[in-house]
């Protein structure tokens, strides 16, 4: 006797995508954002390289050729090459789990040495005497603060004090933080930088927007702190800092 099978249990879901895993496997080590968006475009130049073929039928040869092809006829830099390479390195290993012991043995490009230009205060000051706008704002933060670039653009209302003349860089290098000075010079240029932001984002809210993304679900926790410009005291402990309170960015 043959059974016909049941419609009474749902289908099961399809296997996850191959770049979906990796995207998973990167925010379960916690990985910055950017290092998933870095990991994820690299992986799938080298699976499109390789005419769609899975990775799990590659090998040591298919990634010398992919690294090779991006030296000679891209001409990347050797961070970018050795950037490519650390991407292949997470797949096989944190996330198809293949012991290939060959991975070891690919060598990585070496960054040639080279000195580095270093200006004189006064040529300092004579480029940023020149910026204006938000750029120069920026430059002259990074510059007056030792602030890194993405430090500079994820900077938020709530972390600068005005009053103790300094700045809180939350989740920096490392995925620490730390305080930095405030430069006097800039005071006043900020304060009037944050009022444009607010007008803004007050216009943002007014036409149905003017929202953010929130990490850790806290967009969950805390649903008015998308939209707040400044702290929720009332919502938000001071233990939390990354981006649930002040969540508009201020460059």
């Amino acid at each position: 006797m043959s059974y016909a099978p049941s419609s009474d249990f749902p289908p099961t879901d399809p296997p996850p995508k191959l770049l979906d895993r990796v995207r998973d496997r990167i925010r379960r080590k916690a990985y910055a954002k950017r290092t998933e968006q870095s990991y994820v475009h690299w992986i799938k130049r080298f699976i499109l390289f390789h005419g769609k073929r899975h990775p799990a039928e590659m090998g040591k040869d298919e990634v010398e050729v992919f690294l090779t092809s991006l030296a000679v006829d891209r001409n990347v830099s050797a961070s970018t090459q050795n950037l490519a390479l650390s991407a292949i390195l997470f797949l096989y290993r944190e996330v198809l789990d293949l012991p290939l012991p060959w991975l070891e043995n690919v060598e990585r490009a070496k960054k040639p040495d080279h000195l580095p230009t270093v200006l004189t205060r006064q040529e300092v000051q004579l480029v940023l005497a020149g910026l204006d706008g938000v750029t120069g704002l920026m430059l002259k933060l990074l510059y007056g603060t030792g602030m890194r670039l993405m430090e500079c653009v994820r900077l938020r209302v709530k972390d600068v004090d005005f009053s103790m003349g300094q700045i809180t860089v939350r989740d920096g290098k490392g995925g620490k933080d730390r305080v930095t000075m405030l430069p006097r010079s800039l005071a006043d240029p900020l304060q009037l930088h944050m009022a444009q932001v607010k007008a803004q984002h007050m216009s943002d809210l007014s036409a149905g927007s003017g929202s953010v993304w929130l990490p850790d679900a806290l967009a969950v926790k805390y649903p008015n702190a998308v939209k707040a410009l400044k702290r929720l005291r009332k919502e938000i402990g001071a233990r939390k800092h990354s981006a649930e309170s002040s969540n508009l960015g201020l460059i």
